[in-house]
């Protein structure tokens, strides 16, 4: 039967209770999606901040150990499948796992399930790394390059993205119909075009009906409030 001290992550940043699930994070988009789903679901967890500016923190043995890609968020579950721990990371695995582990936000099976989990996937391949672009060339050390292509490569290509979410948000008030990881996992990369970029009008966020009305929702919740606030400090 393994424990959590199986894991050398536990030994840097050492389990407050051990029989709760760990999430190691910060408040970025990434680490905002498991943050608050596991606020929607109830679950208890312990936070763990992992600074992702700090070599002591991301780069790590200890952190590698857990995630080889030294990327924020990942979590350890006492609870895994057939009662041992787990390690995992990548966020849509993360949420995927959640939605099967609780049963919650994602359907077990059937269409539902396969068009929830495109959707997660159109995020994971799509807003997350072309609205990243976007807070480079647009908020961080990108602004310094003044070759005027990259950056409106990705303004481009963040609002097709945009326009795809427009359209299929018409008549909905979440993406599939029915709030779930999907939701998750997209809002938070919008509120950050918002919030932290503020990107709205190069990307032409701001001109999408659908979507401003979406993220508003999304951003009421008070599980999502309370997830935001999770990796801060």
């Amino acid at each position: 039967m393994g424990t959590l001290s199986d894991f050398p992550i536990t030994r840097r940043w050492p389990p407050r209770r051990d029989d709760v699930l760990q999430l190691y994070t910060l408040n970025t988009p990434n680490g905002i999606k498991v943050s608050v789903m596991l606020e929607e679901c109830g679950l208890e967890y312990d936070a763990h901040r992992i600074s992702i500016g700090d070599p002591e923190d991301q780069f790590t043995p200890e952190f590698l150990s857990l995630n080889p890609n030294n990327k924020i968020p990942a979590i350890v579950d006492p609870d895994g499948p057939e009662g041992q721990p787990m390690g995992l990371f990548e966020t849509g695995a993360i949420l995927i796992y959640l939605g099967d582990k609780t049963g919650k936000f994602l359907p077990k099976s059937g269409a539902a399930r396969y068009h929830t989990i495109q959707w997660l996937m159109w995020q994971m391949g799509g807003v997350g790394p072309m609205f990243g672009q976007v807070g480079f060339f647009h908020r961080y050390k990108g602004r310094e390059i003044e070759d005027p292509r990259p950056r409106t490569r990705y303004y481009n290509e963040a609002r097709r993205l945009l326009g795809v979410l427009d359209r299929q948000l018409e008549g909905r008030d979440w993406i599939t119909g029915e709030y779930s990881i999907a939701d998750m996992s997209v809002g938070p990369w919008l509120r950050t075009v918002r919030v932290n970029y503020e990107a709205e009008k190069e990307t032409g966020m701001d001109t999408f009906r659908n979507v401003q009305a979406y993220l508003d929702r999304f951003l009421a919740r008070p599980a999502v409030q309370r997830g935001i606030e999770v990796g801060a400090a």
